[in-house]
C-alpha cells in the first residue's frame, strides 16, 4: 500500500502534468511568462521534483552547461599557466633559500585513525607529467621527511609530527646535471625519482646526452642537510632523440625513474622507452629494461626487458622476488614478478611490450594505426608469443 506522503507526492505530480501538457499546448514553455508565473507558486522541493521527473532533459541539459563552462574554465587556466614560466618560478625560490611553506590539514577517518596532510604551498609549482599541479618526490633519511621537486628543489623536515615546522631547504648542484635549458623544452625534463640508502642520496633525472637527444639518468651525493655535492653515477651512452626517431613520437613522460635498494653494492633502476617501442625489445638497448646499477663504479646488468614505461618497483627481501608495476598504452597497466633467482642466475626475463600488451595504441586499430600495428601488433597473450604474463592486467586502465 502506498503511504499517505507517497500519494500526495502522486497526486502532485499529476497536477503538475497536466498544467504542464496546459502551458506546453498554450505557450512556449520553458522561459515562457506563464510557466514563470507558475512556478512562483512553488517551493524550491517542489521545483526540484518538476526538474527531475517533468524535464529531465533541460535538467541534464543545465548539469551539461555547467560542466562545459567548468572545463573551459580549467583549460583558460592552463593557458593562461603556460604564459607563466613555472620552472624560473621554482628555481628563483631555489635560489633564495628560503623554507617551503607547509599548508596542514587533519581529516579523521574510520577505527578513530587520523590523517595528515600536509600541502606545500611553496618551492613545488611545477609538474611532471602535466603542468600542473606541482610534483616531487619523498624519501626519509634517520627519521626526517625528505622531498624534491620535479625542478631539483630538496627539502627537509625533522619532526614529522609537528606539523608547525615548516621543510627547510637542501643547498645542492643538481642544475649542474639538468637545468633551465632543458626545463624550458618541456616539462617531461625533470628529476624522476629520490632513494636514500646507507647516507647516500640518489636521483634519477632526464639527461640531455646530446641536443635534444636524452635518456634517465643517476647522480648521487653523501647526504647531508647543507649542502649536497652530487656527481654522476650512471649515464647511457645511448640516447632517445626527440625529433629523429624510427616512428616519429616522442614522449619523456616514459622514462621510467624508479631506483630501489637490491643489495648493498647494487641499486635497481626502471628505464621507460620513451616511445621508441621497437627500444624494447632491442636487448642491444638499455631501454625499456629494468637494470642493476653496481654503486661503486656505475657499471650495469640488465634484469628485464619488454617494458613500455616501468615507475613502480618493490622488492621483497624476504621472499626474494620483485613486483615491477608498469603504465601500458590505452589500457593494458601491468603488474609484473620478476624473480629473483633468474636475476642470480644472469637470466634477462622478458615481459612482451610492445609486442604483446592487454592495451592498444592510442586511437586503437583505425586505418591511422594500421602500420603501427603490423610493427607493434600487442597481442592479448603473452605466453604463446614466449613472453611473460603480467601477475594482472588493467583493463581499462
Amino acid at each position: 500500500m502506498f503511504k499517505k506522503s507517497q500519494i500526495k507526492i502522486l497526486i502532485f505530480l499529476i497536477s503538475v502534468i497536466i498544467l504542464s501538457g496546459y502551458l506546453l499546448i498554450n505557450t512556449t514553455i520553458i522561459g515562457n511568462q506563464n510557466f514563470s508565473n507558475l512556478t512562483s507558486f512553488l517551493n524550491s522541493e517542489q521545483k526540484k521534483i518538476i526538474k527531475k521527473y517533468i524535464f529531465p532533459y533541460k535538467l541534464i541539459s543545465q548539469q551539461q552547461q555547467t560542466i562545459s563552462k567548468q572545463q573551459q574554465t580549467i583549460s583558460q587556466l592552463e593557458e593562461n599557466l603556460k604564459l607563466i614560466d613555472l620552472s624560473n618560478y621554482e628555481l628563483l625560490i631555489k635560489q633564495e633559500g628560503g623554507d617551503i611553506i607547509i599548508e596542514k590539514s587533519i581529516v579523521k577517518l574510520p577505527n578513530n585513525k587520523t590523517l595528515k596532510k600536509y600541502n606545500l604551498t611553496s618551492g613545488f609549482y611545477a609538474g611532471i607529467s602535466n603542468i600542473l599541479p606541482g610534483s616531487g618526490y619523498i624519501d626519509f633519511h634517520e627519521g626526517n621527511m625528505i622531498v624534491s621537486s620535479s625542478r631539483g628543489v630538496l627539502a627537509f623536515k625533522k619532526n614529522i609530527e609537528d606539523t608547525e615546522e615548516n621543510f627547510q631547504q637542501i643547498k645542492n648542484n643538481i642544475d649542474e646535471f639538468i637545468g633551465i635549458n632543458q626545463f624550458e623544452k618541456h616539462h617531461w625534463f625533470s628529476l624522476k625519482d629520490i632513494f636514500i640508502h646507507n647516507n647516500i642520496i640518489f636521483l634519477s633525472y632526464t639527461e640531455e646526452i646530446r641536443e635534444d637527444c636524452v635518456n634517465t639518468s643517476i647522480i648521487y651525493g653523501d647526504m647531508n642537510y647543507e649542502n649536497i655535492k652530487f656527481e654522476k653515477l650512471f649515464s647511457p651512452k645511448e640516447c632517445v632523440h626527440s625529433k629523429e626517431n624510427v616512428d616519429n613520437e616522442f614522449n619523456a613522460r616514459q622514462s621510467g625513474g624508479r631506483i630501489i635498494h637490491f643489495d648493498d653494492n647494487h641499486i635497481l633502476l626502471s628505464m621507460g622507452d620513451y616511445r621508441s617501442r621497437h627500444l624494447a625489445q632491442d636487448i642491444k638497448s638499455l631501454n625499456g629494461k629494468l637494470i642493476k646499477v653496481n654503486i661503486d663504479n656505475g657499471n650495469y646488468k640488465i634484469i628485464s626487458m619488454g617494458h613500455r614505461n616501468p615507475q613502480g618497483l618493490y622488492f621483497d627481501e624476504e621472499n626474494n622476488f620483485i613486483l615491477e608495476t608498469e603504465h601500458g598504452p590505452y589500457g593494458g597497466d601491468e603488474i609484473n614478478l620478476i624473480e629473483f633467482s633468474k636475476i642470480n642466475n644472469d637470466e634477462i626475463q622478458n615481459y612482451g611490450w610492445a609486442i604483446s600488451s592487454a592495451g592498444e595504441h592510442y586511437g586503437g586499430k583505425s586505418e591511422v594505426n594500421k602500420t603501427k600495428y603490423e610493427k607493434y601488433p600487442l597481442f592479448k597473450s603473452h605466453i604463446e608469443h614466449g613472453f611473460i604474463e603480467p601477475l594482472k592486467s588493467f583493463v581499462p586502465s
